[in-house]
Formats: C-alpha cells, sequence, structure tokens
C-alpha cells in the first residue's frame, strides 16, 4: 500500500489507524433501541406503501416487504458484527478502508454523506408540504426554516439531546403503529367498521398477485427502499455508552420489528383496501389524507384519522431530518480524521461535539433545500438523482466489507468467541443479500427501458449514481495510489471495543426483567 497516506504504520509496514474516540459517549441503551426502531419506520410505510399495493397487489406487496425484511435483517447483523468489535462514529464508511481499500472507504463515505445531505433537504421541505395541511394559508418556506433551525439547534445540543430526541420521536411512531394495527384487527375482522373483510380483497380481480413478477418487481424496489436508512445504528455505535452491548440488543430485536411494524401494516391494509382504490395512489407529502392508514382508520370509523396521521408523519420528518443531519456531521467529522476532508471538521468541543463539522453540514442542507424551492427544478432533480441507488450501494458494500472482515479475522488467527455479537447464518444470510441488492441495483431503472420507448433522462437519473460512485472510487485510487489491503494486514486493534474498555456481553443470559429495565435506561 502507497505510504503518502495521511496514516500510521507499525515497523513491518503495516498500516494504524488514527483513533475517532473523540467524541462523548452519551447515548443509552434505551436510545439505541429507539434509533435502530425510528430508522426502520418513517414516510415509506406511512406514506408511499400505499403506491404499492396497485402495483402489485396484496399479495405481492406482502411478499416483496417480507424479502426486504430479511434482506435488512441480514445485512444490519453485518454491520453489528463489524461496529461491536470496532465501534466508531465511521462505521461502515471506516470500515470500508480498513478491511477493503481506502479508494473504497473514500467512494463510499462521501456517497453516504451526499445521499443524507439531499435527504435532509427533501425531509425540512416535506415539512412545509405537511403543515399546509393545517395552515394552508402559511408559506411552505415559513415552516422549512422553522424546522432547520429546530434540526440544527438540536443538533447542536450534542448526542444525548440527539439520542433522547429520536427516543421520543420513534415512541410516537411505535404508538402510532400499535393503534393502527389494533384498529385494523378489528376493522379486518368486523368487530367495528360494520364489515367484514377476512381474505375477500385477496380474491379481487387480478388479486393476490397483480402483473405477475413484473409487478413484484416494482413493489420490491420500493420496499427496500423503504428500509434504508436503519444503518444508523452502527454510526452512533460510536457514541454509545456501552456499544458492546446495545448495538447487539437493537440488532436482534430488529426482525420483530419489521414483523410486527412492516409485514403486520402492509398484511392488514391489504386485507381492508382493494389494490385499485384510487385514493392508495395519491401518496405524496401534500395528500397525507389519502395515506393507506388513514384509509383504514376511516373505515373503522376515527373521523380525525387523517388528523392523527399527519402528526405522525410530521414527527417522522422531523426525526428523519434530525438524524439526517446527524449522519452527516458524523460522516464529515470520519473522513477528516481519516485525512480525506479538510483538517478543520475533524476538531471538536470540550463536550465531544464535532461542532466545525455540524456547521458545515448544515450549510450544505440549507443550501440543497433553496435550490429546490428558488432554483431550477431540472437541475434539482439531478442533484437528486446522484443519490438515488445510494442506499443499495451502501448495503452491498457493507455485505462485501463484512466479507473481508470475517475472512481477515479468521485468518490472522482471532477466536470468533471474542465477537460481541456474530452475525446470524453467515456466510448465506450475506450471499443471498448481496445477489439481490445487486439486482436490484441493476434493475430499478426498469420502467425506462421496459414496456416503454427508452426514455433517456429516466434512465441516466436512475442509474448516474452508479458510475459517479465508481469515478470517485477510482479517482482517489489512482491519485493516492491505494491498494486493496491484504487480509493478513487488516488492523483490528485500534480502537476495537477491548482496547475502549468495553466487556463481551454476548454470553450473558440476560432475564426478561433486566430486558424490560433496559428499555428504561
Amino acid at each position: 500500500m502507497s505510504k503518502s497516506l495521511d496514516s500510521e504504520y507499525n515497523e513491518a509496514g503495516v498500516k494504524r489507524y488514527t483513533r475517532q474516540d473523540n467524541l462523548k459517549r452519551s447515548l443509552r441503551p434505551r436510545h439505541m433501541t429507539m434509533i435502530a426502531t425510528g430508522g426502520t419506520i418513517g414516510t415509506g410505510l406511512f406514506v408511499a406503501s400505499g403506491g404499492s399495493f396497485p402495483l402489485a397487489g396484496p399479495g405481492g406487496t406482502l411478499v416483496a416487504f417480507i424479502i426486504s425484511g430479511i434482506i435488512l435483517l441480514f445485512v444490519m447483523n453485518s454491520l453489528a458484527e463489524m461496529s461491536t468489535f470496532i465501534p466508531i462514529a465511521g462505521s461502515f464508511n471506516s470500515f470500508a478502508e480498513r478491511f477493503v481499500d481506502p479508494a473504497l472507504g473514500f467512494a463510499v463515505a462521501y456517497n453516504y454523506w451526499y445521499s443524507w445531505i439531499i435527504t435532509s433537504a427533501n425531509d425540512i421541505v416535506a415539512s412545509g408540504l405537511i403543515m399546509q395541511y393545517w395552515l394552508p394559508d402559511v408559506k411552505p418556506i415559513i415552516w422549512n426554516f422553522v424546522v432547520f433551525v429546530i434540526v440544527v439547534g438540536l443538533n447542536l445540543f450534542g448526542s444525548r439531546i440527539y439520542g433522547e430526541t429520536e427516543f421520543w420521536l420513534a415512541l410516537i411512531k411505535v404508538i402510532a403503529i400499535v393503534f393502527f394495527i389494533i384498529v385494523g384487527i378489528l376493522v379486518a375482522s368486523g368487530a367495528i367498521g360494520g364489515k367484514t373483510y377476512g381474505f375477500k380483497n385477496w380474491g379481487y380481480k387480478d388479486g393476490p398477485f397483480v402483473d405477475g413478477p413484473l409487478g413484484f418487481l416494482k413493489v420490491f424496489i420500493i420496499s427496500n427502499y423503504s428500509f434504508q436508512g436503519s444503518e444508523i445504528v452502527g454510526i452512533t455505535a460510536g457514541e454509545s455508552q456501552n456499544p458492546s452491548k446495545s448495538v447487539p440488543r437493537a440488532i436482534r430485536t430488529i426482525f420483530w420489528r419489521i414483523l410486527l411494524f412492516y409485514v403486520l401494516t402492509v398484511f392488514l391494509i391489504g386485507l381492508i383496501v382493494p389494490y385499485d382504490d384510487p385514493n392508495l395512489l395519491k401518496s405524496g407529502a401534500q395528500n397525507i389524507a389519502f395515506s393507506p392508514l388513514v384509509i383504514v382508520l376511516r373505515m373503522g370509523g376515527i373521523k380525525p384519522a387523517a388528523d392523527i396521521m399527519n402528526g405522525v408523519i410530521l414527527t417522522s420528518v422531523l426525526s428523519a431530518a434530525n438524524s439526517g443531519l446527524y449522519l452527516t456531521s458524523r460522516s464529515l467529522y470520519s473522513l477528516s480524521i481519516e485525512g480525506k476532508g479538510p483538517k478543520i471538521f475533524g476538531r471538536v468541543t470540550k463536550n465531544g461535539l464535532p461542532s466545525f463539522s455540524l456547521i458545515g453540514c448544515s450549510v450544505a442542507v440549507l443550501g440543497f433545500f433553496l435550490i429546490s424551492l428558488i432554483g431550477n427544478e431540472a437541475v434539482y432533480s439531478w442533484f437528486v438523482a446522484v443519490s438515488g441507488v445510494s442506499g443499495t450501494l451502501n448495503w452491498i458494500t457493507i455485505i462485501f466489507m463484512h466479507f473481508r472482515f470475517r475472512r481477515g479475522y479468521i485468518l490472522q488467527g482471532y477466536n470468533l468467541d471474542d465477537l460481541p455479537y456474530i452475525a446470524l447464518f453467515y456466510p448465506f444470510g450475506q450471499f443471498f443479500s448481496f445477489i439481490l441488492l445487486v439486482f436490484i441495483t441493476l434493475s430499478q431503472g426498469y420502467y425506462t427501458f421496459i414496456g416503454a420507448p427508452f426514455d433517456a433522462s429516466g434512465f441516466f437519473q436512475t442509474y448516474i449514481g452508479i458510475p459517479i460512485y465508481f469515478v470517485m472510487w477510482l479517482s482517489y485510487k489512482l491519485i493516492k495510489r491505494t491498494k486493496m489491503v491484504n487480509l493478513r494486514d487488516i488492523d483490528y486493534e485500534t480502537e476495537n471495543y477491548i482496547s475502549l474498555g468495553f466487556e463481551n456481553h454476548r454470553h450473558e443470559n440476560n432475564t426478561f426483567k433486566s430486558k424490560i429495565k433496559s428499555l428504561f435506561s
């Protein structure tokens, strides 16, 4: 490996990494659990899921969300194994350099940083549209600035306030989903609403699988997108009070969250609402009254359903913007520490806040959401398009670097019993997810060349993120003359959980009482 990089080497020429442990570890176990929960529940479930049923029917939609949930489970397991062993703020952005190639670390980190800058800007714009439901005469840009100031303010108070905010925002979403599931079961069974549905809608017209494999593919892309953002728990490991215990706990519950919140919700919607209900297609932020959850609640006789769900979605958007700014600031901080960004972004306050990184990311978010409001719409759409495939590319990279992590770990003679967390069904689950994620990445622009005249603009907007990702990778590789890290040279010592003073809790037998207690600690 070229020694022109800003890093340290031991006498054998093996790279040793600069410590990133300058941030304050103030995130409690309950924060970590709810942050992981909040990462899986968002507008993808509350709003966008409605557009899935006309595309594939209730059966196709349900299967697509189940498979996407399984992919998420394996991706998060891969991330948990690495981030509990080396719990740093850079997480998989740093692991790409450490386990694969510094050039890949550069590409994945800036790809991730940029995608969340765009996501945060979009969420701030969406907040103005949502507020128009209640106050249509107030210009959305006013609410945009209000939300922007709130989000920046929350992040300025550090990770403890961020974690506390996310805890309560996620709790609101959880309560809303549990409430919906209870009402949905009562409506489907005929206990309220005056009609028993059963599986009637599954045999309605072309149901339960509308448009066959192509319909499933359409929803599969949507469902996979809905789960993105869950990887935030890996980033927060760098500021967790006890990452080797709280991260595994958060990851272990992800299967049940998927089963309860997504799969059961989608299943109930499919039982109650006909897949060709025209209101299901009205799923934008400005059409909250037509959210599939609102439709079901109204069928149960709950008249203020739209107001209730609008409030929940507003908290969801606020949570997403808040998390986006947190993620980008920590990613930029990590890049600076690793010598891939301006050194000023690596500075932290005495309280462990990467303030300059946070200010820089806030300015970037502000710039993008202003462009979206007053700039050229076509130009902004291309900005958004660049980040379109970033989520699946990040997940593919996480799985690939996990293969390298595990192979090097075994090759260097480390003991698997020393890992605070071991990924489920390794390597079969990871191979399964890797292949499907590659398939999703390559097929998501199918509508630009299948069943219609070739749409050049749509095609390039869909796939432009892929070549840009590889250009960043190859450019850094050529300029810095990097090489792929030899498995025998991977650094497993710098900032591993042992050197940071944490214990391995994997073999502990936690009682039910202790698990409940951890939810409030």
